[in-house]
């Protein structure tokens, strides 16, 4: 797991963070974790489209690409396999 260092935090913060987490029954360290994940992942996890995304624009995938995308896509129904 990745480790991060946090200098010249305020005293203030550090106290609230450190109140907070003695609410919560977390060590201060803990509750650090739960507010950066409450912060950067929306209900408790990564949305597949808000992956997807990313990926798009690491790719840089534009909307042109995806006009292009769906001007040879075969709009057609798909027929039903055979077995037999």
């Amino acid at each position: 797991m990745a480790q991060v260092v946090i200098r010249n935090i305020p005293e203030e913060v550090h106290l609230a963070i450190r109140a907070r987490a003695k609410r919560s029954g977390r060590s201060v360290e803990a509750e650090i974790r739960k507010i950066l994940a409450d912060a950067v992942l929306p209900d408790g996890g990564l949305r597949l489209g808000s992956l997807l995304v990313g990926i798009g624009r690491q790719a840089d995938v534009g909307d042109s690409d995806v006009d292009v995308i769906n001007g040879v896509r075969d709009r057609a129904p798909a027929e039903p396999m055979e077995f037999g």
